[in-house]
Parts: C-alpha cells; sequence; structure tokens
C-alpha cells in the first residue's frame, strides 16, 4: 500500500463515482482506477465498497479506512509542511513599537527608511502603551520603540524626538466648545478623565506637574488606560480630558478639541532602544528617524 491508493481511495469516497473521481480529481483512466481500488481491497483482506447503478457506497469497513486514510494524508502534509520551513531560513525581522495613535504621523516615513536599510527584512510593527514598549525593550521583544522617555526603564537609550503640548478634550455639545482656548480654571469644575500612574507614569506626571504650577486640582475623576477609552469617557460622560496633541488625528464626531490658554505643558516623544542590542543597523535607522521633521496634529 501507498499514499497513492490512500489518495484515490478518498477521492473515490468522496466523488462517489470511479468514473468522476478519475476525470475530475485524479486525471488518470476509470479502469486503471478501478484496478487500483481492487489491489487496495486485496490487501487490506475486505470489501472497502459497493459498486452499483447508482455508483460507489462505501462498506462499514470503507467508512473506518476512510477516517485513517485521511488522517493519514494529513499527517503527511503536516510532515512536508513542518520540513519545507525547516529547511528555508526564517526570514529576520525588525519590531518596531508605537505608542497608539503615533503610527498616523511616523509609520509611512518610518517605513521608507526600512525599505531602504533593510529591504530583505520584515518589518513588524506594534502598537502598545509606552511602559509595555519599555517591557519589550528590555526584553529584546521590541527593536526599536516611538514612546515616552520612562524614568524606570534601566538600559534603555533616548532619543528626543519632539515635544508636543497637551490640549482639552471635550464632548462636541460641550458649553467650553464655544472658547478659542480653555483657561485652566475652566477645567476645575469638570469631570476630569485621566491617566493611571502605572499605565501612563509620563502624561500622569505632566499633568500632575501643571496642577501644582497653576495651583489647581487635577485628580481624575475616571482613570482610563488609553486614549481610546478616553475618548470614550469623555463623549459618554460629558467630562474632559488633557490629552497630548496628536490626539486630534484620532477624535470622533462626537469629540472635539481646544488648546490650554497661556504656556499649556508639554510632553515629550522619544525614541528608545536597549543599549544591550549592538545590531550596526540599529544606530544607523535610529539616526535617520531623528532627522525627520515631526508633524504631529
Amino acid at each position: 500500500m501507498d499514499l497513492r491508493h490512500l489518495r484515490y481511495f478518498v477521492a473515490v469516497a468522496e466523488e462517489g463515482s470511479l468514473t468522476v473521481a478519475a476525470e475530475k480529481q485524479l486525471h488518470t483512466a476509470q479502469p486503471s482506477l478501478s484496478r487500483q481500488m481492487r489491489d487496495l481491497e486485496i490487501e487490506l483482506g475486505c470489501d472497502l465498497m459497493t459498486r452499483g447503478a447508482k455508483g460507489i457506497e462505501l462498506t462499514a469497513a470503507g467508512r473506518v479506512f476512510l477516517d485513517h486514510a485521511r488522517g493519514i494524508l494529513l499527517q503527511v502534509e503536516t510532515a512536508k509542511e513542518a520540513t519545507r520551513r525547516a529547511a528555508t531560513p526564517a526570514k529576520p525581522s525588525f519590531v518596531i513599537g508605537f505608542l497608539t495613535g503615533y503610527e498616523f504621523d511616523w509609520l509611512p516615513a518610518v517605513m521608507r527608511i526600512m525599505r531602504d536599510a533593510l529591504p530583505n527584512t520584515e518589518t513588524v510593527i506594534l502598537s502598545l502603551s509606552s511602559p509595555e514598549l519599555a517591557d519589550g525593550l528590555m526584553r529584546g521583544k521590541i527593536d526599536l520603540a516611538f514612546m515616552r522617555h520612562e524614568r524606570n526603564a534601566p538600559g534603555i537609550i533616548f532619543t528626543r524626538l519632539t515635544d508636543e503640548p497637551l490640549i482639552v478634550l471635550m464632548p462636541a455639545h460641550h458649553r467650553l466648545t464655544a472658547r478659542d482656548a480653555i483657561e485652566p480654571q475652566d477645567i476645575v469644575q469638570e469631570a476630569l478623565v485621566g491617566v493611571p500612574h502605572d499605565k501612563s507614569p509620563a502624561l500622569r506626571a505632566v499633568t500632575d506637574a501643571y496642577a501644582t504650577r497653576i495651583s489647581i486640582d487635577l485628580t481624575p475623576h475616571h482613570l482610563v488606560d488609553n486614549l481610546s477609552m478616553a475618548m470614550s469617557l469623555v463623549a459618554s460622560t460629558g467630562g474632559i480630558a488633557l490629552m497630548p496633541l496628536y490626539a486630534r488625528n484620532l477624535l470622533p464626531a462626537t469629540v472635539v478639541s481646544r488648546p490650554l490658554a497661556g504656556v499649556a505643558p508639554m510632553i515629550d516623544l522619544s525614541l528608545g532602544y536597549s543599549e544591550a542590542n549592538t545590531s550596526p543597523i540599529l544606530k544607523t535607522i535610529a539616526s535617520r528617524i531623528g532627522e525627520l521633521k515631526f508633524r504631529s496634529g
């Protein structure tokens, strides 16, 4: 018995006809297929099918053998694929992480740099929070990341790309939308949507420092893990949020933005990579990205 017998038998069982199986699936002559099936039954010592005017019907033994034949053929295909993968070297990859939302501004230019610097390398894009990106860099899971300058990230080299102001997000129907800029004192009476220290430590630190500088309370009424949640809560609760300027790229129709009056708090966007990553091309790519002109908002 060889694999050809199994394939022939499965084809006949699926078509219910020697003639149809020979013509449609196997592209062989029907007499030759009939002979192959008889040889298979002789080898097994039992009838696998009955042949009648209405075509082929499997016997009880034939139905059992069909299940095993399909399983064997599947295992053979799986083994072939695994062997091919083992024989083909894995394509190298370069993993770039983005603080969620910054892909809009930076990804097109970054991909041009990657195609030029590493044309035969697969570029993998991840979208995560800044602490998650720092963890990925330290664990060697990410090569390069657009993130905040995380203070608790030993072994990470940061290059400051830009600073951007915080802006005010509010529902489209909010009374403060009539203002061209929002005074800090106007925020005090509103339900503030903010971020926790553990999920967005850099943003929370900037917000807290701003509150101290202008002597107002900016303790959040609602805590959110990411920008999408912030916009959802702003729209649903009628509250407001202080978020970096890039948030304007992602606003739904139900949420609008206004600048802060006076000297707005600023937050960085930095490029980070692990100093343990000794790839020469990494520093070249980081240098070229550092030369890009920032286009947020």
